[in-house]
């Protein structure tokens, strides 16, 4: 995770990262521990979070760029998507929108939390990052998500937002495929999918139904859930 820098427009200053100087990551010397044992319950690190997500209100930069660690080496841009599954449903993101695919990681609530779809913050290799709930954004039902299959490996994406990179479980990621444009039926012409602004399309791949997301759309809605 790269550490973000901001505009001179908005002349916020750095959020310090205690927890990984002084904190459970660091060398443990910070005298608040032993009142809280974890950064997690401080409220210095609580109010980080808060201050995260107005830095993500602002927005106004470029997002930034992360490795996709996948098995499989990213196609041509505009044409490969990052496969995955979110409770019965298969979905496909092109590749450009995404920063990293990431092992899944323990999300921390906040109070007084801003929309449904923000499921709190996660501590990614030292930098908090917001994590919301794609399911929520795009309505659908993951209550069944869970699969009685230990090949199965539930992942986080890291998306690459304006703003700032956003996290976001997902049941399972099959990886990076090149999908044929040809074989994509457009929103407006099917029925599942022709009122669903998230949705450019849908395509019948490797025996699945996969419906393919509007990057924009869905990146522009996901920072709009933390503002």
């Amino acid at each position: 995770m790269v550490e973000r820098g901001y505009s001179s427009q908005t002349e916020l200053p750095p959020v310090d990262d205690c927890w990984n100087r002084v904190g459970v990551r660091g060398d443990r010397s910070c005298p608040k521990l032993v009142e809280y044992i974890h950064c997690r319950n401080c409220p210095v690190h609580a109010a980080a979070a808060i201050s995260l997500l107005d830095r993500y209100a602002l927005g106004g930069e470029e997002p930034v760029q992360m490795p996709v660690e996948s098995g499989e080496t990213a196609i041509e841009d505009g044409r490969a998507h990052l496969i995955f599954r979110l409770g019965e449903e298969w979905l496909g993101l092109p590749t450009r929108a995404l920063a990293e695919v990431a092992p899944a990681c323990v999300v921390h609530s906040l109070p007084h939390q801003r929309s449904p779809a923000l499921l709190g913050v996660a501590n990614v290799r030292g930098t908090l990052v917001a994590c919301v709930s794609l399911g929520e954004l795009l309505g659908l039902d993951i209550r069944a998500a869970a699969r009685d299959d230990a090949r199965i490996v539930p992942r986080m994406l890291i998306l690459a937002a304006t703003g700032g990179p956003i996290i976001s479980p997902v049941d399972e990621v099959d990886g990076i495929h090149e999908l044929s444009e040809s074989a994509v039926i457009t929103a407006s012409s099917h029925s599942h999918a022709a009122n669903d602004r998230f949705t450019r399309g849908v395509m019948q791949w490797r025996q699945r139904s996969i419906r393919l997301l509007d990057q924009e759309a869905l990146l522009d809605a996901a920072t709009r859930s933390l503002a």
